[in-house]
């Protein structure tokens, strides 16, 4: 059985074209990609698809004369992807865990506060509370790994959410209940329920 050809990238093109779309492509996925699936893209034999691959990687970690980069392309899972250089592991890692924090935005920051307090509770709620849309900020912060879904409210059938264990880290909170009271911060209004009564 023969290889499929589709011709997507022109015969004459040069290795350094094939390499930049390989490498265009790698840039954007987020799971191993299989270089059958890779050749079939770029129209090419897999057997030069794989070739290309192994050049690159091995450009990657400085064995073609260059510079090693910060990066690596692996074969894993049946697939090729890029990663991050694993002598880098701990000020990446230092970056992903305390950037993702500094980063909230302060939307972020009063809907996980809404949610903490009110949990579990549905987007409709947030949204009340809040008087603004919320759904890209929920869909953040469960990203992130700070709310959890709760599972469907009985009643109407809507999602809810409530903190997750990776909140009460970054909290540096035993439980719940280690919580500050809310009232003080609240307007003269005495709880959330008081404040979403007056936003109606």
């Amino acid at each position: 059985m023969t290889e499929q050809h589709y011709e997507l990238v022109p015969d004459d093109a040069l290795p350094e074209e094939h390499l930049s779309a390989l490498e265009a492509i790698l840039m954007v996925v987020d799971e191993p990609v299989p270089a059958a699936d890779l050749a079939s893209v770029l129209g090419l034999p897999t057997g030069q698809v794989s070739e290309l691959l192994e050049d690159l990687a091995a450009e990657y970690r400085g064995e073609r004369g260059g510079r090693r980069r910060g990066f690596e392309l692996r074969e894993l899972a049946g697939g090729w992807r890029i990663y991050s250089a694993p002598p880098h592991a701990d000020v990446v890692g230092k970056f992903v865990l305390e950037g993702q924090t500094a980063r909230l935005t302060q939307a972020s920051l009063e809907t996980l506060a809404v949610i903490a307090y009110r949990q579990p509770v549905a987007r409709g709620r947030i949204a009340a509370i809040r008087g603004v849309n919320v759904d890209g900020v929920v869909r953040t912060l469960l990203t992130r790994g700070l709310i959890e879904e709760a599972g469907p409210d009985t009643e109407g059938g809507a999602m809810l959410y409530r903190t997750s264990s990776y909140f009460l880290e970054r909290m540096g909170l035993a439980s719940l209940e280690d919580l500050p009271p809310l009232a003080p911060y609240l307007p003269d209004l005495g709880t959330l329920d008081d404040v979403e009564s007056e936003l109606r």
